[in-house]
Formats: C-alpha cells, structure tokens, sequence
C-alpha cells in the first residue's frame, strides 16, 4: 500500500480531488493533509472528506526533523504538493527521494520558480502573449519548479482570456490529470 502526504498552503481544491480519486483504491490512500497555513481552507476539506490534518510552522519545517519523523512515523511513502509554496527543505528531500510530486501552473521550465505561483504564472503567459500554456507535473529538488518532469498537459491561450478565464483552463487539467500521473507514478514502482 502507497500512502501518501499531501502538502497544501491555500484553497485545496486539487487536494480534495487527489482524496477523492484514492478513495477506496487497492494501492493507494492519501493518509493526511500538512499545511504550512493555520488558515488553509484545505483543512475543511480534509475534516469534511475524513482525512487527518497537521499543521506546522516555519521552524518546525526548515530547522527540525520533526515533519520527516512525523511522516515516517506514519508509514509516509510519497509526498504530493498541491498548491504548497515553500521550498521542500533537505532533510525532507533526502529522506523522499523521487518520491515527492509536484505540479504547477505553467509548462516548465517557462514561469517557474521563487514568487512564480497562481495568478502571476497566468498574467505572465498572458503578458508575454504565449499562444498556449498547461501544467507540468514533476519531481521535486532544492530548486523551485526543477525537478525532473514527468508529464505536461497543454491548453490554448485564446484571444481576450483574463489570468481568471486561464486560470479556470488549468484547473481542468490539474484536476483531470494530477491524480492520474500519481497512479502511473506509484503503480510504475511495484
């Protein structure tokens, strides 16, 4: 059995898909949902859909080992990031090594990296009058938005679309794939 954390800062409408799609898989479960934000909406959905919580700050995350033995303690095989913005530190990294999956707004390596999140990826594909934009779902290492990519998506940038109509756009692919390329992922291992 694959158990897998996800970690979320804000609104968590990819990780409500993520729990909804493992919902009584044979391999896989989402265990519990961290998040570096007290305030995350992602904590309602994960107390409505049954699915323990754990909230941490800055200390405990960057100057302790107290979330990889938190998350070893629970028998953590792979971490997913969905909409968390900070950077995965090295004790994290070392003991989940290509086991922590990340997707973004953007078809990296364009618009990644520190501040490049939500709304500034989209006002930036827009601004630079790309024809297309997408996600990208990859690995994550000590650099924001680096690791090797695993799968991207694509969708039309069309005449007159907002950062608000682009971002609907991305949304369908996040939640059409994200949970979709998780299972290759961790179905590819056994």
């Amino acid at each position: 059995m694959y158990r897998i954390a996800v970690f979320a800062s804000g609104n968590g409408s990819n990780a409500q898909r993520i729990i909804e799609y493992f919902d009584h898989h044979p391999q896989i479960k989402v265990e519990i949902i961290l998040s570096n934000n007290p305030a995350a909406y992602v904590l309602e959905r994960a107390k409505k859909l049954g699915i323990p919580s754990f909230v941490f700050n800055r200390h405990e995350f960057y100057e302790s080992d107290i979330i990889p033995d938190f998350l070893a303690a629970r028998n953590i095989n792979y971490i997913v990031l969905a909409g968390f913005l900070w950077l995965v530190p090295v004790n994290i990294l070392r003991s989940y090594d290509h086991r922590i999956i990340n997707i973004h707004p953007a078809l990296l390596p364009k618009y990644g990296g520190k501040g490049m999140y939500g709304m500034k990826v989209h006002e930036a594909a827009i601004s630079a009058g790309d024809p297309e934009s997408g996600i990208t779902i990859h690995f994550v290492n000590e650099k924001y938005d680096n690791g090797a990519i695993i799968f991207q998506a694509k969708c039309e940038i069309s005449k007159g679309d907002t950062p608000n109509r682009l971002a609907e756009k991305i949304h369908q692919l996040e939640y059409r794939y994200f949970p979709e390329i998780i299972e290759q992922v961790l179905t590819s291992k056994a």
